[in-house]
C-alpha cells in the first residue's frame, strides 16, 4: 500500500517556460529528431545497398507499427506524469527511484551522443554543398558554424526553436513529397508496381538487421514527452504530438522507400542503391524536375540534420535540467535562464561537450561520416533502444500498482506486446551491434559498448543508494517533477493491489 513521506520535498529552484508549446510544435520536435528527409537520403538508401532485400518500405510501415505500440502506453503515462525527465520519470514510478538513476546515466551519453553525432553529418554534408558553389570549407568548420546557431537557440525560448523547426520541417515534408510524386509518376517500364510492399522477404534472415536499422530512424519522436512541463495542455498535447510524430515519420518514409522502387523497378531498386547510395533520390527525381528543385533538395537536406541537431539539444538540456532539479545533478543544473525558461546549465553543458569531442575529431583528421555520424549515433541509438525497453516494462509496472488509471488496452495489453517486441529487436542489436558498427568479428567493439551502458546504468543505480543513505529528501523527490509530490512506490517487483493516490509532476486527480 503506498505511504507519504513524512515530508514532501521542495526541489524547485526554478521553472521552465510554462504553456509555450501546442500540438504542431511538439510534433515538429518529435519528427525533426527522427529527420525524415536524412533518413529518407540516408538510411533508406543504406538498407537497399547494404541488405540487398527489397522489403524495405514494409519494414519501415512494421517498425512505425511497433513504435505506435510502444507509444500507447508511453503516452498514457504522460497523462499522468509530467516530467521533463521523460524515460527516468517513468523508469523511476515504474521500477523504482533505483532503476530511474540508472535510466538517467543512461539517458545521458545516449542523447548527447546522438546530437555531437549528427554534427558530423551536418558538416560533411555543408561541405560538399558550398564545394558545388565554389567554395572550399572544411566539415568542421561547417559544424562550427551550426554548433554555435543549435547553442545560442538552446538559450532562447523554446517556441521560437518551435518556429524555426517548424519552418524547416513544411519545407523538407514538401519536397519530400513532390519527390515521392515524381518518382512514383515515373515508374519503371511505364507501369507502377506494388511488389516492394509484399512482406514476404520479411521472413527471411534479414528481417533484423533491416528493423534494427528502421528503429535507429525513428529515434528522436520519443523526445516530444521532455517537453511535457512546457506544453499547453500537456496531458492531452504530448499524447497526440508523439502519436502522430510517429504516424508522420512511418508513413513518409514507407512511401518514400517504395517510391524509389516504383521508380527503378522492383527489381533494379538494389542495384541502384548501391551505385547512388545517399544520391539515390536527386538521381532518380534530377531527370524529371528543374535542377534548382534538386539544389533545393541538397539543401534541405542540410536543413534537416540542423533541426535534428536542435530537436535532440533540447532533449539533453531538459534531462539535465530535471536531473538537477530533483537532486540527482547539482542544483545549479535545475536553473533556468531567467527571461527564456531555458535550461541554462544543461544548454551549456552540452554546448561545451559537442564542441570538446568535434574538436578532438578534427585534431585527429578522423572522418566525419563513419567515425562522428555512424559511430555515434548507432551508438546513442542502442541507449535509446535501453531506454525504451525499460520504459515499456515500467508502464507496464505502474499501471499494474495503479489500477484503474487507463483501460486495459493502454495499461497492459499493448504496454506487454511493446516490451516482448522491443526485446527481440534488443537482443538483435546486441548480437549484431558489431556489423552496425562495421568492425571486425574480433573487435572488442561489438560488445564493449553494451557493457559500458550497462556499467554507466550500475553507476547509476550506486548513485542512488548514496542518495538514499545521504539524502533521504532528495532520494525521495527522485523522478516526481515539478511540485515533488510522491508516493513511495515500493522498490522491488509490482503489486497488485491498485494505488489511486495522485502521481507524478502536477499531481492530477483522477
Amino acid at each position: 500500500m503506498a505511504r507519504k513521506e513524512p515530508a514532501e520535498p521542495d526541489i524547485i529552484s526554478s521553472a521552465l517556460a510554462r504553456n509555450r508549446l501546442g500540438v504542431p510544435s511538439v510534433v515538429f520536435f518529435g519528427v525533426a529528431g527522427a529527420a525524415p528527409l536524412t533518413v529518407i537520403i540516408g538510411a533508406i538508401s543504406a538498407i537497399y545497398a547494404i541488405i540487398g532485400n527489397t522489403a524495405v518500405p514494409v519494414v519501415y510501415l512494421v517498425t512505425a507499427g511497433i513504435l505506435s505500440i510502444f507509444t500507447v502506453g508511453f503516452v498514457a503515462m504522460s497523462r499522468h506524469i509530467v516530467n521533463s525527465g521523460a524515460f527516468y520519470a517513468y523508469i523511476s514510478h515504474g521500477l523504482g527511484r533505483l532503476a530511474g538513476v540508472g535510466a538517467a546515466f543512461v539517458a545521458l551519453p545516449a542523447y548527447s551522443l546522438m546530437q555531437i553525432g549528427l554534427f558530423g553529418l551536418f558538416g560533411s554534408a555543408a561541405s560538399d554543398i558550398l564545394a558545388a558553389f565554389g567554395l572550399k570549407v572544411g566539415w568542421f568548420a561547417c559544424a562550427l558554424a551550426a554548433w554555435a546557431v543549435v547553442s545560442v537557440l538552446g538559450l532562447l525560448w523554446v517556441d521560437l526553436s518551435g518556429k524555426v523547426l517548424a519552418v524547416l520541417l513544411i519545407a523538407e515534408i514538401s519536397v519530400v513529397l513532390i519527390y515521392d510524386v515524381v518518382m512514383i509518376a515515373n515508374p519503371a517500364g511505364g507501369s507502377v508496381s506494388f511488389a516492394t510492399l509484399n512482406p514476404g522477404p520479411l521472413f527471411t534472415a534479414d528481417v533484423g538487421p533491416m528493423l534494427v536499422l528502421a528503429i535507429a530512424g525513428f529515434v528522436g519522436f520519443e523526445a516530444t514527452v521532455v517537453l511535457s512541463e512546457e506544453a499547453k495542455d500537456p496531458k492531452r498535447t504530448i499524447a497526440r504530438a508523439t502519436h502522430l510524430a510517429v504516424i508522420l515519420a512511418g508513413l513518409l518514409c514507407g512511401l518514400s522507400a517504395w517510391a524509389m522502387s516504383v521508380t527503378t523497378g522492383p527489381t533494379g531498386v538494389v542495384a541502384a542503391a548501391q551505385a547512388n547510395r545517399t544520391d539515390m533520390v536527386f538521381e532518380l527525381v534530377a531527370p524529371h524536375v528543374p535542377g534548382i528543385l534538386v539544389d533545393i533538395g541538397y539543401i534541405l537536406f542540410m536543413t534537416s540534420v540542423f533541426a535534428a541537431l536542435l530537436a535532440f539539444h533540447a532533449a539533453v538540456a531538459r534531462y539535465q535540467f530535471a536531473l538537477g532539479r530533483e537532486g540527482v545533478l547539482p542544483a545549479a543544473y535545475g536553473r533556468t535562464h531567467p527571461r527564456t525558461g531555458a535550461p541554462l546549465l544543461g544548454s551549456i553543458t552540452q554546448s561545451v561537450l559537442a564542441i570538446g569531442v568535434l574538436s578532438a575529431y578534427a585534431v585527429a583528421g578522423l572522418e566525419p561520416l563513419f567515425y562522428v555520424f555512424a559511430w555515434l549515433t548507432t551508438i546513442g541509438g542502442l541507449g535509446v533502444l535501453f531506454l525504451m525497453w525499460s520504459a515499456s516494462f515500467a508502464v507496464l509496472a505502474f499501471f499494474v500498482r495503479n489500477r484503474g488509471r487507463e483501460n486495459v488496452w493502454r495499461s497492459q495489453i499493448a504496454p506487454l506486446i511493446a516490451f516482448l517486441l522491443l526485446s527481440a529487436v534488443l537482443g538483435i542489436t546486441i548480437i549484431g551491434f558489431g556489423e552496425l558498427l562495421q568492425v571486425s568479428g574480433d573487435s572488442p567493439f561489438q560488445w564493449l559498448v553494451p557493457v559500458l551502458y550497462c556499467g554507466v546504468a550500475a553507476i547509476g543505480v550506486g548513485w542512488a543508494l548514496v542518495m538514499r543513505a545521504a539524502r533521504p529528501e532528495a532520494y525521495a523527490a527522485i523522478g516526481r517533477g515539478v511540485d515533488g509530490r510522491t508516493i513511495a512506490l515500493p522498490e522491488g517487483p509490482p503489486s497488485t493491489k491498485g494505488s489511486h493516490e495522485p502521481v507524478g509532476a502536477r499531481g492530477y486527480h483522477y
